[in-house]
């Protein structure tokens, strides 16, 4: 797909939905590092905020590498400088969202990324059962009220999901890395009785 970077940054910067702006936005960032040979994957808060369809605005576009090969920080910044970004590190704003390049992917599961279509480009993402389980450990551990919200809200997402994946969202949530087991089915039943 040959991409006229400058155009798409113009019109993702039009964009006035900010949903739809950061899927564009996540489809042009990923576009352009798999380019350069390191396939990204949008994880955390962003990865909800896409499965969610906005249901929660987690305010920033969070990416892991899926190759064991660090980013040279050279590429980091001639990526970033070609889409108009700004910023240090890992972190940047471009077409005024905030994007983080937080570093090797973690991934508990062996189910496939989700994957999106943009016009820019393909955006892979966690898979759902393991965005949830990190939701539902993070609203608990310690209790927070805001973080149950958006627990709840990836909860229904994944009750609305027909391919979602009870028996292995089970097992993570059983793993010692979350404990969460009798959480996720205590949040499942709450949603699930509306």
């Amino acid at each position: 797909m040959e991409i006229d970077v400058k155009s798409a940054v113009a019109e993702i910067e039009s964009t006035t939905d900010l949903l739809e702006r950061a899927l564009k936005l996540s489809g042009l960032v990923t576009t352009l590092f798999q380019r350069r040979g390191f396939p990204l994957v949008v994880v955390g808060g962003s990865a909800v905020e896409f499965y969610t369809e906005g249901g929660y605005m987690s305010g920033d576009i969070d990416f892991c590498r899926r190759s064991l090969n660090a980013i040279p920080p050279r590429v980091m910044q001639e990526v970033i400088a070609e889409l108009g970004g700004r910023g240090v590190s890992r972190s940047w704003i471009v077409c005024g969202l905030c994007v983080d390049l937080l570093g090797l992917l973690e991934c508990e599961t062996s189910l496939p990324m989700r994957e999106l279509e943009t016009p820019y480009g393909v955006v892979r993402m966690i898979p759902p059962e393991l965005a949830l389980v990190e939701r539902v450990l993070i609203a608990n551990y310690p209790p927070s009220q805001e973080l149950s919200v958006t627990a709840r809200k990836m909860m229904v997402a994944a009750l609305n999901d027909p391919n979602f994946n009870w028996a292995e969202a089970e097992r993570l949530a059983e793993l010692p890395d979350f404990g969460v087991r009798a959480e996720l089915r205590a949040l499942k039943e709450e949603v699930s009785r509306g």
